[in-house]
């Protein structure tokens, strides 16, 4: 295959950090299990009160084992407070334990002033800060390995980033990439469909995906953009070491410009009826066939 040269563009897409979601949860100014807020006497209502306030203007509040466990064991996540059942915390490692301030939560019912109540939350959920971001300059390839980056064109749904994030974890993806508007930001339901993934996996967010593209072009990187409207599938796919695998979101699929940057486009074949994958499913197909 010749390459063709492209001018790289002058800004090729430099991340910036994670924004900041908002926290998850009903932190209404009120103690909880009291039906109408108001104080019922001199005692810890106003401490009971305040502990379910977010630290930080930034938090984002972590649930379930996995999610948690994975936070606590990151030296990259600034972690704020535990709350956690007798049970629960009694059954993390102690090195995870001692590493926040830890709140004992005597009932279940508890959590419902953190996370959303059908949260399957396991007895932890983790005050957390957003990690700190990475850049494109970052992603320069390793030698001697296989340097894939994972891109997402407009994905917003969370659980999909999510289950990407995971994909991207198993098979040792470099970083997922995804633009700073319409895709999801840091949450609970995102970092539990991770299962660890987003610990472990850099998530950059970007102000333009083409012209990331053009600047990861310029480390080395070729781009495969996948789409079920091709005849070439990606087994006959051949790129070298240095890929960037680039989908778009269901139904609308890449946007004509990121498509457009892309050097080929491909597919997965469909044998069946079904005639499409949800996008984190062909992620980790496209990411399996690929690594």
């Amino acid at each position: 295959m010749v390459r063709k040269q492209k001018k790289a563009a002058a800004n090729h897409g430099k991340s910036t950090a994670r924004s900041s979601g908002k926290p998850a949860g009903n932190f209404a100014n009120r103690r909880p299990g009291a039906n109408d807020g108001r104080r019922t006497g001199p005692g810890p209502s106003d401490k009971s009160s305040n502990q379910f306030r977010p630290r930080h203007a930034d938090s984002v509040f972590l649930y379930g084992r996995n999610s948690v466990e994975a936070a606590l064991a990151n030296p990259a996540r600034e972690c704020a407070r535990l709350f956690a059942s007798d049970r629960a915390a009694d059954a993390l490692a102690p090195t995870l334990r001692e590493r926040v301030p830890l709140l004992s939560m005597p009932g279940p019912e508890m959590f419902s002033g953190l996370i959303p109540a059908d949260a399957p939350h396991q007895g932890l959920v983790l005050e957390v800060r957003p990690l700190p971001g990475s850049t494109i300059e970052d992603m320069q390839p390793l030698e001697g390995r296989k340097n894939i980056i994972l891109m997402l064109d407009q994905v917003t749904d969370p659980q999909n980033v999510g289950a990407c994030l995971r994909s991207a974890a198993a098979f040792g993806v470099r970083a997922l990439i995804t633009q700073d508007r319409n895709s999801p930001m840091e949450s609970g339901a995102l970092a539990r469909a991770s299962a660890g993934g987003l610990e472990i996996t850099p998530w950059l967010r970007v102000a333009n995906l083409a012209q990331t593209l053009e600047g990861l072009r310029e480390m080395g990187y070729w781009h495969v953009g996948l789409d079920g409207n091709t005849k070439q599938t990606l087994k006959q796919v051949s790129l070298g070491d240095n890929i960037v695998v680039v989908m778009g979101s269901e139904g609308k699929g890449l946007r004509p410009l990121v498509q457009k940057t892309c050097d080929m486009i491909a597919k997965i074949p469909m044998t069946g009826p079904i005639e499409s994958l949800n996008v984190s499913n062909a992620a980790a197909i496209a990411l399996y066939e690929l690594s």
